[in-house]
């Protein structure tokens, strides 16, 4: 369920017309509601009830500090791929102890602040990165919690630059050497091997690649155990899909009911890593029409929104639905139309090809399904200030990140003396 909803006439996040928010903060901003939020949380939450579980929100889906308090106050942590990410974690107030770093790329100054926090777990990615946190450890003086990620070469049938588990993705450890890798690991002096990890990709919509994969995670898990390396976590990943226009991805109840028989009576914890299933529907990015403009037949409608705002449709030629804020505009002749914005790009759309109501200047439309990877994504290209991020909570709505200014896009830039 998603708090979004005509009411009155007027298009609703919870109990707050989203025109009323637009006054305040003008247009365009992204909209997320608490209820939406808290909600599917506590869905998959006791969706997997059943079983010894940690769930840490995917922080790259979105980072806002408001919208990972939410998940802290509900007892999540947090699946975090950098630095960055470790910093608003535990400014979000997540425990130390329920965060896990994945990445390809960790860099040892990462390293070392995540081994000083105390966080849970590496999810480690290749030998060489094995060898970095072993070397860093060394130095502090502490032994490093990791998992391997281990890939299954399982397709998640998704689109290809979001699948992750295949033998040609960068991610992971090949499986057929996870043997080798984990002796190596167990072989360290500052490296204590605690788990086992597993993630295929992401906006996945059927069970069966969630089965296959871990099927061959708990062989690897079995092995391990004979050779009397113990694992106390099997990480799952996260990846789950939502509905962005006609998918009908698994409710994850439906997943649990594939996964947690072949999980019951592991005796390990089992972590997952949701974050479009539980934020994507969660968010709205509110837009306003600018101009129309008709050219040898084709409409577009110009919005103040732009690629640099939502990378989705010119990234993945993703869809993501429209609804105009007004109802009765829902009520007019239909057109097929582009919503494109201003950037210079002719990849700069939101839509392509829709049928949508004929719109007039100045009003609003909702590009629905922005919750995950819709800010965390964005950028200042064009030298666009980035939009500011509202929390609605009923009847209430807060500003979580202000609208920036000209001054921050040049805020840290120099100009050397020669040039002056």
């Amino acid at each position: 369920m998603r708090h979004f909803e005509y009411k009155n006439g007027e298009y609703y996040c919870e109990d707050v017309p989203l025109s009323t928010i637009a006054k305040e903060v003008g247009t365009p901003f992204y909209c997320y509601s608490h209820a939406t939020l808290s909600r599917h949380y506590d869905v998959f939450d006791k969706a997997f009830e059943t079983i010894p579980h940690l769930i840490c929100f995917a922080v790259k889906a979105n980072s806002n500090l408001s919208v990972l308090k939410i998940f802290s106050k509900l007892g999540g942590g947090a699946d975090i791929v950098s630095g960055g990410e470790l910093f608003r974690a535990l400014k979000a107030g997540m425990e130390p102890g329920k965060i896990v770093f994945a990445g390809v790329g960790k860099k040892k100054d990462e390293i070392k602040s995540a081994l000083e926090a105390g966080i849970l777990m590496f999810n480690v990615e290749s030998s060489q990165e094995l060898l970095a946190i072993d070397t860093v450890a060394a130095e502090l003086g502490v032994k490093a919690k990791v998992a391997l990620r281990v890939n299954p070469n399982v397709d998640p049938q998704t689109h290809p630059y979001i699948s992750t588990g295949l033998k040609e993705n960068k991610f992971g450890i090949n499986y057929d050497s996870a043997f080798e890798e984990y002796r190596q690991a167990s072989a360290l002096d500052n490296i204590e091997v605690v788990g086992a990890h597993m993630h295929i990709g992401s906006q996945i919509t059927q069970i069966t690649p969630f089965v296959d994969a871990l099927d061959k995670t708990l062989a690897l898990v079995r092995g391990l155990e004979n050779e009397g390396i113990n694992i106390q976590y099997i990480d799952v990943g996260g990846g789950l899909g939502i509905t962005y226009n006609d998918e009908a991805p698994p409710h994850p109840k439906e997943l649990a009911e594939a996964i947690a028989p072949l999980l019951k009576d592991s005796g390990r914890t089992i972590i997952f890593e949701p974050g479009r299933v539980i934020a994507g529907n969660a968010g709205a990015l509110v837009t306003s029409v600018m101009y129309t403009k008709i050219n040898e037949g084709k409409t577009f409608y110009i919005v103040d929104a732009a690629m640099n705002d939502l990378a989705r449709p010119s990234l993945y030629g993703s869809y993501q639905g429209i609804v105009p804020l007004d109802e009765d505009t829902t009520s007019r002749k239909k057109v097929s139309a582009d919503v494109v914005g201003p950037i210079c790009e002719s990849g700069d759309f939101l839509a392509k090809d829709r049928i949508l109501p004929v719109l007039k200047q100045g009003e609003m439309i909702a590009v629905m399904s922005a919750g995950a990877y819709g800010f965390t994504m964005s950028s200042n290209y064009n030298s666009r200030p980035r939009v500011p991020e509202i929390l609605v909570n009923g009847s209430q709505f807060n500003i979580i990140r202000e609208r920036e200014t000209y001054d921050d896009l040049v805020r840290g830039e120099t100009v050397p003396d020669y040039l002056k």
